[in-house]
């Protein structure tokens, strides 16, 4: 059994990470967070290079690859900064919906553009007051003629207001059982009756704006419909699915990159007359991060590649997911202490490392959905 990555996948690797570090400023990212500014140009950049549509086919401008290199990427970038890896990364948010369930001719109208890096997607599943749980949305969309009318509210968007594409999950046969009757509608933004609410700022991801949109008669083409009517809710999960590795691995480059910067505080710091990473606590404490990193990265490439291998068990993306969120957080907890006060600071970055890790375990379903998930798969139907 090979473990190893192959040398393609290392020169992705590579190829990310020096781009990373080449086009990542500190300084400039402190100055996009306090702004909630995000740098549209580096999505042309990181476009142009094939990063942001790696696992998409070639021919709609996608790099022909996988969910393994897709990780790969992420982890880069978010190694070298977690806030802004993690938004690049999700400038093609929900595109995946339209790459796996749409027609063709949707396909090669939208897709190559978010390829590109010339357009941002998003998804708009949920909806206020009702968190993860999507099965009792009140959207709704009503055929009318050759169109349908969308009427109703989602909230917490990523990059709601920013996103020129809206994957909308709707109600659209309220007389069937509530997860059959959904389905999935791509919205453009500016539609008329479609408005942006954008929320307050908030602990972490502060480069990725959220915003609640509220949709008042909005009108769309009938060949907007995302896969088959009706299966709106199973897409999605599908979706949430494939999503939850990727958020794994923009949460393993978040733990790795909160550990780099902490070790090389320790081999530089001197107290008492050593060196911090003289002390055997604080040998013990890097030998415990760096286990539980290494730990989380291989259930994270396990997931994606059995997903790519197209043998996927949903629980194994719950547990790639839940471990390396819960990973990040607390090697960047750690991290933390082991710069002391400066790791409060933001010049020393390990405390936005922190924030970004929080949002990571939140997104996408925290750890107690994660659980339920494997939990159901282990247990099965109960007679």
């Amino acid at each position: 059994m090979d473990f190893s990555l192959s040398k393609p996948q290392k020169e992705i690797q590579k190829a990310a990470w020096e781009f990373a570090k080449g086009e990542f400023d500190k300084e400039l990212i402190i100055e996009w967070s306090k702004e909630q500014r995000f740098p549209e140009t580096l999505i042309k950049k990181s476009g142009e290079l094939g990063f942001i549509g790696i696992h998409y086919p070639e021919d709609i401008d996608g790099g022909g690859m996988g969910l393994v290199e897709n990780v790969l990427v992420g982890e880069a970038f978010c190694r070298k900064d977690s806030t802004l890896g993690a938004a690049l990364m999700f400038t093609g948010y929900a595109s995946e919906c339209i790459l796996r369930f749409a027609d063709k001719n949707l396909k090669t109208k939208f897709l190559p553009d978010l390829m590109n890096g010339q357009l941002i997607s998003t998804g708009a599943f949920s909806e206020p007051g009702q968190g993860g749980d999507i099965s009792q949305i009140r959207t709704n969309a009503v055929k009318k003629g050759d169109a349908w009318q969308i009427n109703g509210k989602k909230a917490l968007v990523p990059f709601g207001g920013m996103a020129g594409l809206y994957v909308v999950l709707c109600s659209t046969d309220p007389n069937t059982a509530p997860t059959h009757g959904m389905s999935l509608i791509l919205v453009e933004a500016g539609r008329e009756g479609a408005s942006v609410h954008h929320l307050p700022e908030k602990l972490g991801g502060r480069l990725m704006p959220f915003a609640d949109i509220t949709f008042d008669q909005v009108t769309v083409p009938e060949s907007h419909l995302i896969g088959t009517q009706g299966n709106g809710y199973q897409h999605a999960q599908s979706f949430f699915t494939e999503n939850r590795i990727q958020i794994a691995g923009l949460a393993l480059g978040t733990a790795q990159g909160a550990f780099d910067r902490a070790l090389d505080y320790v081999r530089q710091r001197e107290q008492f007359g050593k060196k911090l990473a003289q002390f055997q606590v604080t040998r013990h404490k890097l030998a415990s991060m760096a286990a539980k990193i290494e730990a989380a990265r291989y259930l994270t490439y396990f997931a994606a590649w059995s997903f790519d291998n197209k043998k996927l068990e949903p629980r194994f993306a719950s547990m790639a997911k839940m471990t390396a969120a819960r990973t990040a957080v607390e090697v960047a907890d750690e991290a933390i202490q082991l710069l002391g006060g400066y790791g409060y600071m933001t010049e020393y970055e390990v405390e936005h490392f922190y924030r970004d890790a929080k949002q990571a375990e939140i997104f996408q379903g925290p750890p107690s959905v994660q659980k339920d998930i494997i939990a159901d798969a282990l247990i099965g139907k109960l007679k």
